[in-house]
């Protein structure tokens, strides 16, 4: 299957289930890899990447934080947050976090698998990211404490070279390049975009066929 058919609307049932098949069997066939760039001490979270099907085609929902929060004001994220001591694990975390952010219910994700864990530059976390398909549409209950809006993208838009760039940074006087995803104005950078960037390098991709 490859990239175009991707891009093109799903018209049939079988067809989302192949894609979501696609999904689990290339994240649970490959192995994990951790991305550290810090001898910093990492605090261990987790995101939910949310895929769903809107107008015959997927969607990633992402949340814009509120300036409120401690930590990454006002930039486009995953639902997602630190572990808690009464998380049993990681996924526990992240659906725990997305239905504190956005009502959206544990029971009602279809977890497909994980993606690499990446550090966080600034804040020092280690985030575990999960994907996960959830019905649409659907009643959000967001927090307004936490989150300032959801914003939904098409996969296809994310896949459009005209969306996607890199540019030179440096932390600790050490340069990098990193990802900038820009939708209409709204634009996803940092850790968000790393993990974003390699679910669709993974999934959509020739490579990936």
């Amino acid at each position: 299957m490859g990239f175009v058919r991707f891009v093109h609307k799903i018209s049939e049932m079988s067809e989302k289930e192949k894609i979501k098949q696609r999904i689990g069997r290339i994240l649970s066939q490959r192995e994990k890899q951790t991305f550290v760039f810090t001898d910093t001490p990492l605090t261990p979270a987790a995101v939910l990447l949310p895929l769903y099907e809107k107008a015959g085609e997927y969607h990633v929902l992402f949340t814009k934080r509120t300036e409120k929060l401690m930590y990454h004001k006002g930039q486009i994220c995953f639902p997602g947050g630190r572990c808690h001591e009464e998380d049993d694990s990681l996924l526990d975390t992240a659906l725990r976090e997305a239905f504190e952010e956005i009502g959206l219910l544990p029971e009602d994700v279809e977890v497909l698998g994980e993606l690499d864990n990446m550090c966080t530059a600034t804040s020092n976390f280690l985030i575990t990211p999960f994907v996960g398909v959830i019905p649409y549409p659907y009643e959000f209950t967001v927090s307004t404490d936490e989150i300032d809006e959801l914003i939904e993208v098409p996969v296809a838009a994310l896949l459009d070279k005209r969306t996607y760039y890199e540019k030179l940074q440096s932390y600790d006087g050490i340069p990098y390049m990193g990802s900038f995803f820009d939708y209409e104005g709204k634009v996803i950078w940092g850790a968000t975009a790393k993990i974003l960037r390699q679910f669709l390098d993974l999934i959509f991709s020739e490579a990936s066929d």
